[in-house]
């Protein structure tokens, strides 16, 4: 049996005893978590907590000085590049949306889901009817339906944050890593995020990072509160937000 075997999880991904240290600052210290296949989990925290390091080491951006990093119990994420860890099924989303401005909703669907992103791929790339099913289907997850021939430029804040969910989504990922999906937009907007989220977990394993409190109880799921790199505490919003450290250390403030 070798060493992988008797590491084996059920988990989807896996973090145990994660270090990253950067010029003698403990970025991630110690850092162990576990996101089961289809769930949607909540990672708040305090700037500073570890939250974009902990998605750059799932991504492969950043290597944990030690620690496992395991996705689908069983490939060692630590070991691979950013490439081949999006080719496996991580997508993430930036915080600043990025999508192509000047290219229809629909373009930025297609441009995400063709994968040959050779010249010669794009130039003569001609989408078949499976494809387009699958952007319809993107389309009405993130609500943009009725704008999918306007300008990507052109949406509204909370729009352009829908259509590069759906640009993940379009590569159809087993874990979509999402960050500060809400931040800048309405109340309507968010509340409409979170339903649209829950969709996507229908079918998808989900991690959102969140600074918005009401967005995260709307989201009804499991929460992580990382503080100084490492979990502080864990469990429903009520639980989370009545421990005294995280009120303390971040809610407090």
């Amino acid at each position: 049996m070798n060493v992988m075997d008797t590491r084996s999880t059920s988990a989807l991904l896996y973090l145990d005893a994660v270090h990253v240290s950067f010029d003698g600052f403990h970025a991630i210290n110690n850092l162990s978590l576990a996101l089961e296949p289809g769930e949607m989990r909540a990672i708040i925290g305090p700037n500073g907590a570890g939250k974009t390091t902990m998605m750059d080491i799932i991504t492969g951006k950043t290597k944990p000085d030690e620690g496992t990093v395991l996705f689908d119990g069983k490939t060692d994420l630590t070991r691979l590049d950013e490439t081949r860890i999006a080719e496996l099924g991580i997508g993430r989303k930036f915080q600043k949306p990025t999508v192509f401005e000047s290219q229809s909703v629909e373009d930025n669907l297609l441009l995400a889901l063709n994968v040959d992103h050779s010249v010669k791929g794009t130039l003569f790339w001609r989408g078949s009817r499976g494809e387009a099913e699958q952007i319809d289907k993107v389309l009405e997850t993130v609500r943009l339906k009725d704008v999918r021939r306007k300008l990507a430029g052109s949406l509204s804040h909370g729009q352009k944050q829908w259509l590069e969910i759906g640009m993940l989504l379009a590569q159809d990922p087993k874990l979509l890593l999402v960050d500060e999906p809400v931040a800048g937009m309405t109340d309507v907007e968010t509340h409409q995020t979170a339903e649209l989220l829950k969709e996507i977990n229908k079918d998808h394993t989900v991690m959102v990072v969140e600074h918005d409190m009401t967005f995260v109880r709307e989201l009804g799921v499991k929460v992580t509160c990382l503080h100084e790199g490492t979990v502080l505490a864990e469990g429903t919003i009520d639980q989370v937000s009545s421990n005294d450290r995280v009120i303390e250390v971040y809610l407090g403030r």
